[in-house]
């Protein structure tokens, strides 16, 4: 494929990240670019690959009886930072045509000319490689099974090209946290994890089946293919189907790990912050779509807290 010819783009802004966000204000005009291809602009992207990450350190932690590893916690969010970097950036190189033909995408570093793709590349392998001694600091068991993901990581950006169903390969990629904070802990697999894995990739089909709404009509004309595009006008109740299976395959992982009041209480929280959310989203509106994507990252928080205090307590 070769590359769509833009004419660079001096405005150093990124059409689709929050406005006033911390790169655009502080981040040097030579490296903007680079942040902006990790989308540390935009950084609800690593909230969402780290929550399955400390949702799966905090459920070790209740099964175990102890509190959850400040340590693994502080690796699991530098390695979501790093490692959603590099995705993004390996995303960006291969749908830079792509993103020179949609509005929302056509002012990202690389179709608008400020960034080549030789040099995204070296960003993207020196992103890869911080994620490696982040992983090397785990155990051999975690360290196996993190090197699991890298095949779904690298089919993902192919799958809008050929399935109806995309949002299912980031599920994959994006969940696999959940059996890392398990195994950092415990040493082993176990069904808790594995539920908290395929909730976390029904989670992650709802909200992401929201985010894709954006592009829909843009999508629609390219040819990218979308469940928001594949659920159309039925998009409400599908996502609430995906959101629902995520709180029993929760509500299992928790049962298996032991949790207590205060463990269900934290899901009941996030349960009814995705009931809200739906409730609340309009699919026709980009700026509601947004909106009720970013909202998931006090989800998270919810169903963290709720299952770190019930480690406390146990």
């Amino acid at each position: 494929m070769t590359d769509v010819h833009a004419s660079p783009d001096t405005s150093g802004r990124v059409q689709d990240a929050p406005s006033g966000n911390l790169v655009d204000r502080f981040v040097p005009d030579a490296l903007r670019p680079y942040a902006q291809l990790a989308r540390l602009d935009r950084p609800i992207g690593w909230w969402l690959l780290m929550w399955p990450c400390w949702w799966s350190v905090a459920l070790a932690a209740v099964a175990v009886g102890a509190a959850p590893n400040v340590w693994h916690l502080a690796l699991f969010m530098i390695g979501a930072i790093v490692m959603r970097g590099a995705g993004c950036t390996y995303n960006d190189i291969l749908d830079r045509n792509i993103d020179a033909r949609v509005e929302r995408t056509k002012s990202r570093p690389i179709p608008s000319g400020r960034v080549s793709t030789e040099a995204a590349t070296l960003f993207m392998l020196a992103q890869a490689f911080i994620g490696l001694a982040v992983v090397l600091c785990f155990n051999a068991f975690t360290i196996v099974t993190a090197f699991g993901s890298l095949a779904i990581v690298a089919l993902y950006p192919l799958a809008k090209r050929v399935t109806n169903w995309p949002q299912f390969v980031l599920g994959l990629a994006f969940s696999w946290g959940a059996w890392l904070g398990w195994t950092a802990t415990v040493g082993s697999l176990g069904w808790a994890p594995a539920l908290l894995y395929v909730g976390s990739i029904a989670w992650t089909i709802g909200y992401d089946t929201i985010y894709a709404h954006q592009d829909r009509r843009d999508d629609a004309i390219i040819g990218v293919r979308s469940t928001a595009r594949h659920f159309g006008a039925n998009t409400k109740r599908a996502v609430g189907l995906f959101y629902g299976t995520t709180v029993v395959l929760f509500a299992g992982a928790l049962f298996l790990a032991g949790a207590g009041a205060l463990g269900y209480l934290g899901l009941a929280a996030f349960a009814v912050h995705l009931g809200v959310q739906i409730t609340r989203v309009s699919t026709e509106d980009p700026a509601s779509c947004l909106d009720a994507f970013r909202s998931n990252r006090w989800a998270g928080w919810l169903l963290f807290a709720g299952l770190v205090a019930d480690s406390l307590v146990g």
